[in-house]
């Protein structure tokens, strides 16, 4: 298993908590709420992180995850406030130069749920 290279993201990355869940409204204001999935399962972390590296460190970056696109495994990462690492997949990635020898790098983790 891949573990994403020990870069620190800059402060103003955003951690979002999505329920899997399904909601009927039956009317009245009365809804059903269904879950999906394992209770460990049903609640997936999605990662906006920004990265204002080296151009040299964001190759390293960039080739990291561009080889978890080629062979689809999930890498293991620790998200900044927390104590263990977890599973991800990249689905976003976006890399800008503002000037020399600098890059901005904004990636998009979403949680996995793998052995």
């Amino acid at each position: 298993m891949a573990t994403f290279p020990s870069f620190t993201p800059i402060y103003g990355s955003t951690k979002t908590i999505n329920t899997k869940a399904k909601i009927v409204a039956l009317g009245d204001g009365y809804e059903h709420r269904t879950l999906f999935g394992l209770p460990q399962n049903q609640s997936p972390m999605t990662l906006d992180l920004t990265f204002n590296v080296s151009e040299t460190d964001a190759d390293t970056i960039m080739t990291f995850i561009n080889d978890r696109d080629l062979d689809q495994a999930a890498f293991d990462y620790t998200p900044t406030d927390e104590s263990t690492s977890k599973k991800f997949k990249c689905i976003r990635k976006q890399k800008t130069i503002p000037y020399n020898n600098r890059a901005v790098i904004n990636l998009t983790f979403v949680q996995v749920f793998e052995p």
